[in-house]
């Protein structure tokens, strides 16, 4: 959808942190290949003529990330519940929030870390934290050091190996694969759980039955 290379050549530092915050900030960065975008400018600042130098992206970046994280973690727990129907979300789709949810739900607090790394589920992660009223103590910490093993180690790791044609190549599939391996896990345990709720409401259900005598054996009962 995008050109991440003609992106950063016209926009330069200020364009990619302006698309790390609205990410998280604005709930609409999703739409832009974050991963690649900072790979491709890990590259970039190894070449001869860097758009910038790659300290700066190191400190820059996660910066721009957590300050998006914070933005996004106050629109929840401000404006709570109400924040889910907006119409980004509605575009992003339920299931995002849902894969979210499950995150929390089995690895707590320490999903605000992993979560950078697993696109879509990073932009809904701090709204969720602060429709949960998460302690912005708790999410302020998570949230920092994700967003730099995250934002500091992609963008490295395109400076050190960028000039392998194999990983620059197939970077989007090997990206997939690791969050395949991380997603497949909790859609199942989210499967799991909306199965047993299920068999609780059913079981609710025939004991609030059985509790008001509606039964087969009721009739039999009383004709004798």
């Amino acid at each position: 959808m995008f050109d991440v290379d003609s992106l950063l050549t016209t926009f330069g530092l200020a364009g990619i942190l302006l698309i790390i915050f609205m990410e998280t900030g604005v709930l609409i960065g999703f739409i832009f290949p974050g991963d690649t975008l900072l790979f491709t400018a890990g590259i970039m600042a190894a070449s001869d003529n860097p758009f910038a130098p790659l300290w700066a992206l190191c400190l820059f970046i996660p910066l721009a990330a957590a300050v998006g994280d914070q933005v996004g973690y106050s629109l929840g727990k401000h404006y709570g519940p109400a924040a889910l129907q907006s119409r980004v979300l509605n575009w992003i789709g339920p299931d995002a929030v849902t894969t979210t949810e499950g995150f929390f739900h089995r690895y707590g607090s320490v999903t605000v870390l992993f979560a950078r790394f697993v696109p879509v589920v990073r932009t809904v992660t701090p709204l969720v934290a602060g429709i949960a009223r998460m302690p912005h103590a708790t999410f302020t910490f998570w949230s920092v050091l994700g967003c730099f093993a995250w934002g500091a180690g992609i963008t490295s790791l395109g400076y050190l190996l960028g000039g392998i044609a194999f990983l620059r190549d197939y970077l989007d599939l090997i990206i997939l694969a690791g969050v395949t391996a991380v997603l497949v896990p909790v859609i199942i345990k989210v499967i799991r759980m909306r199965r047993h709720a299920a068999r609780e409401r059913r079981d609710m259900a025939t004991r609030l039955t059985l509790g008001t005598g509606e039964h087969p054996g009721s009739v039999t009962d009383d004709a004798e």
